[in-house]
């Protein structure tokens, strides 16, 4: 049984109506979407700003409400009536751990919420569980009776990481958990992770626009374009040999060591309006290798035979 399973969850986001004229259409911020994670599995999320990602992670752990669409962790259906449900199985490490952390709070007020609200815990088994779950991201006692404002980013993102952990989820779901830290200090949290990974059982689904990161730390990645799925496979595969044009894009826009910038090929790089969606294949106006059919008809996401999907009318020889 998957640790997660999303079957056509999709959100349209109402838009505010001007005064003097109708209401314009809503828009469609994640497509009808369906996807499973395995228990123990990373899955990466990866896309560029404005592709869903945000969206479709909180809506996973009950921020948002689907427009339309279920979510099932083992075989449980959710939904936004229990949120209790939602917190004791899966759980959000914010991209800006600080902002996310109430500044009016000590750190171990921050981490008892969940203790309290989720478990009815009493106050000294909640001091028990706050020094057992600061041990295991290698923060020292004496934070915890520190505010949020006190800390650096790393600091910041464990203690996020933490409180994550205090309601002991199955799921966590990372957004860009390592984009603002210095590279040494992104080695101590990815390596962090893994631990914690091994230690709980841990599934992640690990979202980030660093393709590198991505492709260390996941068991499979997702490729977002303007709310859709357009490619899905193992994480080995995923790019160095990928079969969407727009996953060619982005492995081809990556920056590497010794290798000169160079921009990829594409007619243009801004994405599709989300207010007058194009009919057809949303990347067909930035795509090479697009025809009169990409520009009419909306590609299948379809196996490719080898663990690897992909939604395109004219795939990448593999």
């Amino acid at each position: 049984m998957p640790a997660l399973n999303v079957d056509h969850l999709s959100k349209t986001v109402a838009q505010k109506k001007p005064l003097l004229r109708s209401a314009p259409p809503g828009v469609r911020a994640v497509q009808l979407m369906s996807f499973a994670v395995e228990k123990g599995e990373t899955l990466g999320i990866v896309g560029e700003s404005g592709c869903g990602k945000s969206t479709l992670a909180r809506m996973l752990v009950g921020l948002l409400e689907p427009s339309a669409g279920h979510i099932e962790i083992a075989g449980r259906a959710l939904n936004t009536a229990d949120p209790a449900a939602f917190g004791r199985l899966i759980q959000y490490v914010f991209q800006d751990p600080i902002s996310s952390l109430n500044p009016r709070k000590t750190i171990r007020q921050i981490m008892g919420a969940p203790l309290r609200h989720l478990y009815r815990m009493p106050a000294a088994e909640r001091q028990t569980r706050i020094a057992e779950i600061f041990a295991s991201v290698n923060l020292r006692d004496d934070f915890l009776d520190r505010y949020p404002h006190e800390f650096s980013g790393g600091q910041a993102h464990r203690i996020g990481i933490a409180r994550a952990l205090a309601a002991s989820p199955e799921i966590i779901v990372l957004d860009e958990p390592v984009s603002a830290l210095d590279v040494s200090v992104q080695a101590q949290v990815l390596n962090q992770l893994a631990d914690l990974k091994r230690q709980f059982g841990l599934t992640y689904l690990f979202i980030t626009h660093d393709l590198a990161v991505v492709e260390a730390v996941s068991d499979r990645i997702m490729v977002l374009y303007f709310g859709s799925v357009v490619e899905m496979g193992r994480a080995e595969q995923i790019f160095a040999r990928p079969r969407h044009p727009y996953t060619r894009l982005l492995a081809e826009s990556a920056p590497v060591v010794g290798r000169a910038l160079k921009a990829p090929e594409q007619k243009g790089s801004e994405l599709p309006d989300p207010l007058n969606p194009p009919p057809g294949c949303a990347f067909a106006g930035r795509c090479p290798l697009a025809t009169d059919l990409c520009r009419r008809e909306i590609p299948e996401l379809r196996s490719m035979g080898d663990d690897q999907l992909a939604a395109c009318h004219h795939l990448i020889p593999g």
